[in-house]
């Protein structure tokens, strides 16, 4: 694939998302963000779940390891699927039921207020890391495939990259 279709995809798929955040963060607050107004049912939420936790690493990553490792990743994706039934079905509409926005209140109810801030702080360490080393492929990914034959510093991508998620983010993604 030429590198001049392959930044035409990307400034394509960037301007879609921006155009479907301008669209649908009109008259949004933060209570429609977080918690949909408390109108989505249960089981959305839990399906926007399942897909926020899949990225493009999974899909850079997987079949790699499919191929290296035969069917032993089966495993993988059943406890995976038994993972996502035990959230769908059991935590989702003890969250609604109770009111919660995240596990971390959950925390807080059921053990106290250390339990959610240490809860919390290992979140946020492990999202960081984990956003971290998602951006680094991403990054690295676009450098072999577009930007090496163009002569652009790996910096400037990576700095490109974080423009473009800071773009979306702020405009309602």
């Amino acid at each position: 694939m030429s590198p001049t279709l392959i930044l035409s995809l990307i400034a394509g798929y960037f301007v879609i998302l921006i155009v479907i955040a301008l669209l649908t963060s009109r008259k949004a607050t933060s209570e429609s963000f977080f918690v949909a107004n408390r109108n989505a049912p249960w089981y959305m939420v839990a399906f926007a779940m399942i897909g926020t936790s899949l990225s493009g690493v999974t899909f850079i990553s997987v079949p790699g390891m499919v191929q290296a490792q035969s069917w032993s990743y089966m495993a993988v994706v059943m406890g995976y699927t038994v993972g996502y039934l035990v959230i769908g079905l059991v935590l989702m509409p003890l969250y609604y039921r109770l009111r919660l926005m995240s596990i971390y209140g959950y925390l807080e109810q059921r053990f106290g207020f250390w339990s959610y801030k240490t809860g919390a702080l290992f979140f946020l360490i492990s999202r960081a890391a984990g956003s971290a080393l998602r951006l680094y492929l991403v990054a690295g990914v676009l450098q072999l495939a577009v930007f090496d034959d163009m002569g652009v510093p790996f910096v400037v991508t990576v700095i490109v990259s974080i423009m473009l998620i800071y773009l979306y983010t702020f405009r309602g993604g």
